[in-house]
């Protein structure tokens, strides 16, 4: 029997330095920080129309853009914060722009569900169901042609893959050898319904193999798991091998969305993941165990990345809010 690999081994051969792993704890309890805020900013009124947090999902985030390089084009998802961040977002311009500020990304017009920074490649998101899937054809098939070294990083939730624009594009995607990484975030719910009820067959991810894709199914909340998949996964699509597949399990702990009154699953199911599957619970954990963290640093280090969150509303507080005179700019059409 095969005895199973240990923290620090994996870590090892992942050649994953101790400040490496701390930085990447770092950006997890940032992202834990920014949506925490960002539901008292909701509930205080500040924050208008709807939004989706990903608390509880942050190591597929860090995960990813770890193993990926900052120039990867990332096509969003609704619940992509986390993702926003990880990928070195201006955490004021982000928060300005959830609040509708003219500093923000998108000059106040895109909130929560689109915010957009095409110079670091980050090319945002929207609030369709599995609407960025396609648009990944595009950038991968532009990437192709135009024969660059990047790979395009496509996001979506488990209730996106039952759409049919999700065949068509993994179709096209094999078809044309397109540089793509497709993530599914399988929280186990779309919106209210349940994975179980709404699939034919689990895991979602054995849907590639009727298109000739390599997949793979993981722990979405084990980071060192998540970062190793992600990292050959974009190495074999960047040496022209086609698109790779990805599912990540891993639990949202808020609702769907703000309106979301948690009515179809229980307290106690939340209960479970918060206090037994957290992934920055357990990554610290593994850290404070092999001694490359301290309990007193990791809690030095929450109490930055809130430092950094309330300053970043303060910025965005003291913002002015967009001209009326300009609400026909900055717009495509």
């Amino acid at each position: 029997m095969q005895k199973e690999e240990t923290f620090v081994a994996k870590a090892s051969r992942l050649k994953l330095s101790n400040e490496q792993l701390i930085d990447m704890y770092r950006t997890m309890s940032l992202i834990r920080q920014f949506e925490y805020m960002a539901d008292k900013l909701y509930a205080m009124g500040k924050v208008h129309g709807t939004m989706h947090l990903s608390a509880g999902q942050e190591a597929v985030a860090v995960g990813i853009s770890r193993a990926t390089i900052r120039d990867d084009y990332l096509i969003n998802h609704h619940r992509g914060h986390g993702h926003f961040i990880s990928k070195g977002a201006d955490i004021n311009k982000m928060m300005a722009e959830f609040l509708g500020k003219d500093a923000g990304f998108c000059r106040g017009r895109g909130g929560s569900m689109h915010i957009a920074d095409f110079s670091s490649h980050n090319l945002g998101a929207n609030g369709i169901v599995g609407g960025g899937i396609p648009h990944s054809l595009g950038v991968g098939l532009a990437i192709q042609m135009k024969q660059l070294s990047e790979i395009c990083i496509a996001i979506f939730g488990d209730g996106a893959s039952n759409e049919g624009v999700f065949h068509e594009s993994l179709n096209m995607a094999a078809l044309w050898k397109l540089p793509v990484l497709y993530v599914c975030e399988n929280n186990k719910y779309g919106m209210s319904m349940e994975v179980e009820r709404a699939t034919a067959k689990l895991p979602i991810s054995q849907r590639a193999e009727g298109y000739g894709i390599p997949w793979h199914y993981i722990d979405g909340n084990d980071l060192l798991t998540v970062y190793e998949t992600m990292r050959d996964a974009a190495e074999f699509i960047r040496s022209g091998n086609g698109p790779v597949f990805v599912e990540t399990q891993t639990y949202r702990y808020f609702g769907h969305s703000k309106s979301d009154r948690n009515l179809y699953r229980s307290k106690d199911e939340i209960d479970d993941w918060r206090d037994n599957k957290d992934p920055i619970a357990r990554f610290k954990g593994q850290l404070v165990e092999n001694k490359i963290l301290t309990e007193e640093q990791a809690d030095e280090i929450n109490n930055e990345a809130l430092a950094v969150i309330e300053a970043a509303v303060a910025f965005a507080e003291a913002s002015p809010d967009p001209d009326p005179s300009t609400v026909t700019e900055y717009v495509y059409a």
